[in-house]
């Protein structure tokens, strides 16, 4: 190459080639400091309540443009700009199209409403972008990692919502009053549990993909048993009903999933697992948590802020009167509560601002249009997620990915009865998990020259050799 010749960057999408020695990471200064700023905002986000007050939610929507800004300084340094593509990013994207021409074409009832849904919308699809963008390039180490640390998260986070439980007279921080049910950093219990539905999978599966005698074993065992207490503590119903849902879907994924003796080991893992986790829970709780099941199927309506099936089941029937009203384009992202009090037909004292039903606001917001959007992420999301359990679970990394699958079901469970996808932080975990659980990382073929961390090259399994890596243990 002569000497001035400029070199032009490269542009190419599609996944990276992960045989081994490749996907070590970004190792720009660009790209690391992108992808410690992502993890940082996940983990601060919750603490700011659930980044629901609007300075929160707006550094939110701020360090989301500085992480993309710093991922493509970090292309631009690298020379190319390559994009590690999943089929997920194109419903996602194409909703992201659609609530901006609500806002700019002004089709939605509240603008100012819909303005605020677009930002926050934007901010999730730069996670979900991000999140696809660092698992896809990270090594297999990297990505084991992130089992442990999620799961050293979520135990920091339930001691301290348990610890505030039995102490704070219902202050969160033990200095800010609210007049929600209030459990952790959340002015809402349900929210907490929402955001322990996701991050409790992820310690389940890196337990359960561990070898019989890793000296983490024991370590993970505690972290996932004191989250699972604190959800049951919260008296968060919902919750309960969608952890329930997440064990039923991993206790059939083992059961497809290898030898029967490996099966028998890890089901007794995880009802060992629940088992300790609810003698917690009834030693913790005085009894207040485990009277809220009473009222959840009770047919009268509530006047006060604890709301039944019967007023959340009310409140989406309304929203499928305004979908009828407005069946193509919805009223806008965002506008349910100027639009719901003229379709109330329930007489109650709770302010609802939101439906407590994501499915059936989506519906009156964005009509059919992003009705059908919506099922086509939901089909996308399980196709990627589950289609390829076997392909998952070859390898210690893919067990993650399974946990955040895990994840995003309880979520979508506890969609039915909350609206937890409109707190920011809970959404943003959701874009992460999703976007987790949908990218697919090729296994190395037999016969390729794998090359270790160190640089060195392995042999071939042509040669007779087997490339040594962690064992899964539905293959002992």
């Amino acid at each position: 190459m002569n000497p001035g010749t400029q070199v032009k960057p490269r542009f190419s999408m599609g996944y990276p080639s992960l045989l081994a020695g490749e996907g070590a990471g970004p190792t720009v200064g660009a790209f690391v400091a992108a992808r410690a700023l992502l993890g940082l905002t996940l983990l601060a986000a919750p603490l700011a309540f659930g980044a629901v007050e609007p300075w929160a939610w707006t550094l939110l929507v701020l360090l989301a443009l500085l992480e993309l800004l710093l991922w493509g300084v970090g292309c631009i340094q690298n020379g190319s700009l390559k994009v590690i593509w999943s089929p997920i990013y194109w419903p996602a994207f194409l909703f992201l199209l659609f609530v901006a021409a609500q806002y700019c074409l002004h089709l939605t009832a509240d603008s100012i409403g819909t303005r605020e849904s677009l930002l926050k919308l934007f901010a999730d699809l730069v996670f979900l972008f991000l999140a696809g963008q660092f698992w896809g390039t990270a090594s297999e180490p990297v990505r084991r990692r992130m089992g442990l640390v999620v799961a050293i998260y979520a135990f920091a986070l339930s001691c301290f919502a348990i610890l505030q439980f039995f102490s704070s007279h219902g202050l969160i921080y033990w200095s800010v009053r609210s007049l929600g049910r209030t459990f952790g950093p959340y002015v809402n219990r349900d929210h907490y549990a929402g955001l322990m539905e996701m991050l409790i999978p992820f310690g389940v599966v890196d337990l359960l993909s561990r070898p019989r005698r890793d000296p983490l074993g024991i370590l993970l065992g505690v972290l996932v048993l004191l989250p699972i207490a604190s959800v049951l503590l919260s008296g968060s119903r919902g919750g309960m009903v969608a952890l329930i849902v997440e064990i039923l879907v991993l206790v059939s994924i083992m059961l497809a999933g290898g030898p029967r003796h490996a099966r028998r080991r890890l089901t007794g893992k995880l009802v060992a697992g629940i088992v300790v986790a609810a003698f917690v829970f009834f030693w913790m709780d005085a009894g207040g948590a485990w009277l809220q099941l009473k009222i959840a199927f009770e047919v009268p309506y509530s006047s006060q802020a604890q709301l039944t099936f019967a007023d959340r089941n009310a409140a989406s029937l309304d929203c499928l009167r305004i979908f009828r009203d407005h069946p193509w384009l919805g009223t806008g992202l965002g506008s349910f509560d100027s639009v719901f009090p003229r379709y109330q037909s329930f007489a109650t004292g709770y302010n609802w601002t939101p439906a407590h039903n994501d499915y059936a606001q989506m519906l009156a917001e964005t009509g059919l249009v992003g009705g059908l959007v919506t099922l086509w992420a939901l089909a996308v999301f399980l196709f990627r997620a589950f289609g390829s359990l076997r392909q998952h679970l070859e390898r210690p990394s893919g067990w993650i990915q399974v946990g955040a699958a895990l994840g995003c079901c309880g979520i979508l469970v506890h969609s039915f009865v909350d609206f937890n996808l409109r707190i920011p932080a809970n959404a943003a975990w959701f874009s992460v998990c999703a976007a987790l659980a949908c990218m697919r990382i090729p296994s190395a073929k037999p016969g390729s020259r794998l090359k270790t961390s160190e640089g060195r090259s392995s042999l071939s399994a042509k040669q007779g050799l087997l490339l040594r890596r962690p064992a899964s243990p539905l293959g002992e």
